[in-house]
């Protein structure tokens, strides 16, 4: 099938699951074509089924702010033109789902059908989305879909809640690619880099934005930090990241805190990591957490969401409620006292994760695409 995908190109868990997906059916064999404003930053051009499209702004002096929708837009239409796309899979809400809506019309103009799947992820939904100044555009785009997923049981129930959408929604969970990790596991190591043998390791991975809370988990691995000796590697960027290193200071632990900046080399960082700490406000999936507990990595993390989806309390890790910050280190210290209790749930973790691989949901959305393909024939 020829298929487009739309989504932002950034570290944020939207995009990276639109580009690991695009990869996965290209290479099944499906032609694909990301449509968007940069390269993704996790696609990788290892087969020639791969295509990338660039959405160009121009400048002009009348527009303040310039029109993106309006140019991807045109751009959906001419991709789909030109290579006879069959399929158009937007990933966000604002303002993928909408620009596919004016896209749709285009077409239809000219003669040609396109069926358009809506992803939701999370924040288009429950902090943008939902906003007065957007609600009526996402709650249209979204019911003018041909398909329409949530990568959780818990944003469904907000999208429900937060819109008055008439359109049926399937539940499809993020996933990632186990195999990658098997592989990053059986290279040696290298912890020693980073840690001595008798310290513990947490890590922290996002876009370091508010509703990360980030100085949650610098006060978490604090209390850690008072009972054992260990390191915390934050990786990422974002707001949030200089209030965090004032705070490291203030707290006198710098020396035991990496801001590491953001790494293409996750997979690589959480290897040598014991503990996960993901204390979001809200996370519609909490991606970063799967990908850590696929790296053998306990999880500590709060109870929003859909977190408690992906983390399983007292298998996994543990859950704690939002701004708990003593609870979620003692259940950090649990996990650490000793290396057969960590042992046992790291691997838990990896055990869990099996049910995520993307080698079962990849056909879930296939059969949705070859759905819409019928019912276009």
């Amino acid at each position: 099938m020829k298929i487009g995908i739309v989504c932002y190109p950034t570290y944020g868990g939207s995009g990276v699951v639109a580009t690991e997906l695009g990869m996965a059916l290209a290479d099944k064999g499906h032609e694909i074509h990301f449509i968007t404003y940069n390269q993704p930053v996790r696609l990788d051009f290892i087969s020639h089924n791969l295509h990338f499209h660039e959405v160009m702004m121009e400048e002009y002096p009348l527009f303040q702010y310039q029109p993106y929708e309006l140019a991807l837009s045109s751009k959906m239409v001419e991709v789909v033109e030109k290579y006879k796309l069959e399929i158009l899979h937007v990933h966000y809400a604002i303002p993928h789902a909408y620009a596919a809506y004016m896209a749709k019309q285009m077409l239809k103009e000219k003669g040609i059908e396109i069926k358009v799947v809506t992803t939701l992820h999370g924040t288009d939904i429950t902090l943008v989305g939902s906003h007065p100044n957007y609600k009526t555009a996402v709650e249209f785009s979204i019911n003018n879909s041909d398909v329409v997923t949530t990568v959780s049981k818990s944003l469904k129930e907000d999208t429900l809640r937060l819109f008055n959408i008439k359109k049926d929604i399937q539940v499809i969970h993020n996933f990632i690619d186990t195999d990658k990790y098997e592989k990053a596991h059986e290279q040696e190591c290298q912890r020693i880099a980073l840690a001595q043998p008798n310290e513990r390791i947490f890590t922290h991975i996002s876009n370091f934005r508010p509703v990360k809370r980030i100085e949650d988990v610098i006060r978490t691995f604090e209390i850690v930090h008072r009972a054992i000796p260990c390191k915390l590697l934050m990786v990422g960027d974002g707001p949030e990241r200089r209030n965090a290193e004032l705070l490291v200071k203030k707290l006198g632990i710098k020396k035991d805190v990496l801001f590491l900046g953001n790494s293409s080399e996750v997979t690589e960082i959480l290897c040598y990591t014991d503990v996960f700490l993901l204390p979001s406000k809200t996370e519609s999936f909490g991606l970063a957490a799967l990908e850590a507990m696929a790296a053998e990595t306990a999880v500590i993390s709060s109870n929003s969401g859909g977190l408690p989806e992906v983390n399983v309390h007292g298998v996994t890790g543990y859950l704690s409620d939002v701004e708990d910050v003593e609870d979620m280190a003692n259940n950090a210290l649990k996990i650490v006292k000793d290396d057969a209790t960590l042992l046992q749930f790291k691997q838990n973790a990896k055990e869990h994760t099996k049910q995520f691989s993307i080698k079962n949901i990849l056909p879930v959305y296939e059969d949705i695409y070859e759905s819409l393909k019928v019912n276009v024939n």
